[in-house]
């Protein structure tokens, strides 16, 4: 398969085309969505990582998806910890959006967002992308004011013109920046764009892959969770 049937591919994939993926237009109600309910308030505080596929672990089993990995990590460590991966596959910064009131009810501890990749691959304005993750974060310190926020960092591909992607990589350290939150630079970083480490697609990332994903998150996650 050439680079460019992998482009083709994992950009349908990413849009949610692919039969299969959820759609971003609705909100998505618990008894749909059973990776996205949170755990009861007993089983300890909770780290929620609202994400796209890549966060879901599309093509994967759900345990090789990055979350799992982290909560393994959390288990050897004896943090009490538990995670909740609510990804969906082809979601944009809109749908996320839609879904983060339901995803506050339990308060989580920390919340991860990684979002927007749809949005670059769909050429949407960088500006709405960064209104809407102001927007989550905005629910977030008003409904849950006791959960920190992680935001993760994502780059869209150079099609779209060396204009967009500068406006578009902004996005994240701007956001982050204004608001205070720890920023995982680029979650991908060290995964993207290296065949070994992604599916067929090219875009999505492998058990491997997904190992590397963890590393990156924990590097900024590990100090909020681990005992000083």
């Amino acid at each position: 398969m050439t680079r460019s049937v992998h482009f083709l591919v994992g950009t349908l994939l990413f849009a949610g085309v692919t039969t299969g993926c959820k759609r971003d237009a609705t909100p998505v109600p618990p008894a749909d969505q059973h990776a996205t309910v949170p755990p009861p308030a007993e089983s300890g505080p909770s780290i929620v990582f609202l994400g796209t596929s890549i966060t879901a672990g599309l093509g994967l089993d759900p345990s090789q998806a990055y979350p799992a990995v982290i909560q393994r990590r959390l288990d050897s460590l004896h943090l009490r910890y538990q995670v909740v991966n609510a990804g969906v596959s082809g979601e944009t910064s809109a749908g996320a959006l839609q879904r983060i009131d339901w995803l506050l009810r339990q308060k989580p501890a920390i919340l991860v967002i990684e979002t927007g990749a749809n949005d670059g691959l769909r050429g949407q304005d960088p500006g709405s992308t960064k209104a809407n993750i102001q927007h989550i974060i905005d629910r977030v310190r008003d409904q849950s004011p006791g959960t920190r926020i992680v935001l993760a960092g994502m780059r869209t591909l150079p099609n779209m013109g060396g204009r967009y992607l500068g406006e578009f990589v902004k996005i994240y350290p701007d956001l982050a920046r204004a608001n205070r939150v720890p920023l995982i630079p680029f979650i991908l970083e060290g995964v993207g764009g290296v065949d070994s480490l992604n599916q067929a697609d090219g875009i999505h990332p492998t058990p491997a892959g997904q190992r590397i994903v963890a590393e990156n998150v924990w590097q900024v996650l590990g100090p909020l969770v681990t005992p000083r």
